[in-house]
């Protein structure tokens, strides 16, 4: 993913976990409400930015991991 694509999810993240806090220490309801449904919305065009990203590698499913590599598995 292109750091912008990090830069999206880690808005997101915050934006719901910032949802979770608040009704647990019961704000108002609008807010809470309104933040829910800000939320909705970027999780979809988080989700639409990084299926349409423009990003290629040259990483095929025979390179395994990057941090576990195939040679290095024990059968």
């Amino acid at each position: 993913m292109k750091p912008s694509a990090f830069l999206l999810v880690t808005i997101t993240t915050v934006l719901l976990l910032a949802v979770t806090i608040m009704s647990a220490v019961n704000f108002a309801f609008p807010w809470v409400f309104y933040l829910t449904v800000i939320g909705q919305i970027a999780v979809v065009f988080m989700v639409y930015k990084i299926l349409h990203d423009k990003y290629t590698t040259t990483k095929t499913f025979d390179d395994f991991y990057e941090d576990h590599p195939m040679d290095t598995f024990m059968y």
